[in-house]
């Protein structure tokens, strides 16, 4: 079986070492967990006897898609700034594009503001960007002016000891998950993605919930 996360991104400095040091720790210590591939062309409708076979939604948005049926680790994490804790619960009802990220890791810099954006123009819609911060010891000395300087205002909870990360099998940063409501992961995206492009908006409209 494939292993969704075997992608790496560039992480050159000392502290994206030690961060993938915690990940294979929490990986042993904590619950794994592997989601199925769906391959196109085998088990999605794409098998094609001439030629390559089309571009679905999936892979024009620069998404791996996941077969039917996934559910990632459970878990409760501490709001930032803020008080109280968030889980993937408390959005059921909602579209979840969980993205796990540093304020060291420069390509999650990057693609923040079309995060941001995204979350700006699709909220009302019954979408949601649930920022999982993975930075050691969740640093608010650090974490405030980051999320201050990049006009952050989608939910923010931390990941201090990267538990959450190891279980769902990130090993890079950014690494971002497509939760639909109920729950189900669609698939994810290893490394950055021009989240606001015409592609990945036609991608995501069709996950929206009907209601919320």
């Amino acid at each position: 079986m494939k292993n969704w996360a075997s992608n790496t991104l560039l992480a050159g400095t000392r502290r994206s070492h030690v961060l993938r040091l915690g990940l294979a720790i929490a990986l042993f210590a904590g619950v794994l967990w592997i989601l199925p591939i769906r391959r196109a062309g085998v088990d999605g409708g794409h098998n094609h006897e001439h030629g390559a076979a089309p571009l679905d939604a999936f892979e024009k948005a620069g998404i791996t898609e996941f077969t039917a049926g996934q559910r990632g680790p459970a878990f409760r994490l501490r709001r930032f700034p803020g008080e109280g804790s968030a889980s993937l619960e408390d959005f059921t009802q909602k579209l979840v594009i969980l993205n796990f990220w540093a304020t060291w890791c420069t390509p999650c810099t990057v693609e923040m503001p079309a995060l941001e954006r995204l979350w700006q123009d699709y909220r009302a819609r019954g979408l949601v960007v649930l920022g999982v911060s993975v930075d050691r010891g969740a640093p608010r000395a650090l974490l405030e002016p980051y999320i201050a300087n990049l006009r952050l205002t989608f939910p923010i909870v931390l990941d201090p000891d990267v538990k959450t990360a190891g279980a769902w099998r990130v090993t890079a940063l950014p690494a971002t998950f497509i939760v639909k409501a109920g729950g189900e992961v669609a698939g994810m995206a290893a490394g950055p993605r021009e989240w606001n492009s015409s592609e990945m908006r036609s991608f995501l409209e069709t996950l929206l919930p009907v209601s919320h």
